[in-house]
C-alpha cells in the first residue's frame, strides 16, 4: 500500500505516520529523513543537496526529486510506503506520480489531516523543548511539572525560534498557499481521504486506519 500524508505543520502527521507504518508494515519516509540519509551516504545527489542545505537555502525540485526517487527504490518500499512532507507543489506531485509510473505504482491513498488554524497555531506555538535531553512538553497539553524544568533531566526549557507565533503563521499561509492546492488535484484522482486531526490521537489513528481499509475493500 503506497499512502501520502498531508496536512499543515502541527496537524500531527508525524504521529500519526508512526503508528500507520506499524499497522501495515511500510517505511515511514519523510523528506527530511531522506535527505539527511542521501548527504550521510555521500550520494551524488546527497553532495549536490548539502551545497544547498549548508548555505540555507531550498534544494531545487530537481534534486529533491532525485533523492525521494533513490529512497523509493530501496527494498523496504517493495511492499508499500508511507510519504510525508512530499510533494509540496503540484509540479511535485507530477513529478512523483511520473518516477512512479516508471516503477510500475502509483499512489494508493492520499490522507488529509484536518485542523483548525486556531488549533494549529496553539499546538506548534506552546511547543517547548529542553536544552539538554530535547525532551520535548507542551504548555497545555502536556506542561512540565514545574513551568520552564524538564521532568527528566532538570534542564531548561526553551521555545524554537520558528515556533513563535510569527512565523508560524508565515508556516500555515506558506503551506495554503503552496500545499493546499494539491488536495484538488488528489481529489481529481479518487485517492484523497479526509481525516479529523482534531480527535484525540487514538481515535485519529481509528479513522485513518479505518479510511484505508476500507477505501482497500
Amino acid at each position: 500500500m503506497n499512502i501520502l500524508f498531508m496536512g499543515p505543520p502541527g496537524a500531527g502527521k508525524g504521529t500519526q505516520a508512526e503508528r500507520i507504518v506499524e499497522t501495515f508494515d511500510v517505511p515511514h519516509i519523510s523528506t527530511g529523513d531522506a535527505f539527511r540519509l542521501a548527504m550521510k551516504q555521500g550520494t551524488p545527489l546527497g553532495q549536490k543537496a548539502k551545497e544547498f542545505v549548508d548555505q540555507g537555502l531550498l534544494v531545487p525540485d530537481e534534486i529533491t526529486n532525485g533523492i525521494v526517487r533513490d529512497r523509493l527504490l530501496v527494498e523496504d518500499c517493495n511492499k508499500g510506503f508511507l510519504l510525508d512532507g512530499f510533494p509540496r507543489t503540484i509540479q511535485q506531485a507530477e513529478a512523483l506520480d511520473a518516477m512512479l509510473a516508471e516503477m510500475g505504482r502509483s499512489i494508493d491513498h492520499v490522507v488529509n489531516l484536518k485542523v483548525d488554524r486556531g488549533l494549529l497555531l496553539a499546538r506548534l506555538t506552546g511547543r517547548r523543548i529542553c536544552k539538554s535531553c530535547g525532551a520535548t512538553y507542551h504548555v497545555m497539553f502536556n506542561p512540565p511539572k514545574q513551568e520552564g524544568v524538564c521532568d527528566k533531566c532538570g534542564g531548561e526549557l526553551y521555545q524554537r525560534s520558528d515556533d513563535t507565533e510569527a512565523k508560524v503563521g508565515t508556516r500555515l499561509d506558506e503551506y495554503i498557499s503552496k500545499t493546499a492546492p494539491l488536495l484538488d488535484y488528489y481529489q481529481a484522482k479518487g485517492t484523497l481521504r479526509e481525516v479529523d486531526g482534531e480527535k484525540e490521537i487514538d481515535d485519529v489513528t481509528a479513522e485513518i486506519v479505518t479510511c484505508l481499509r476500507g477505501s482497500a475493500e
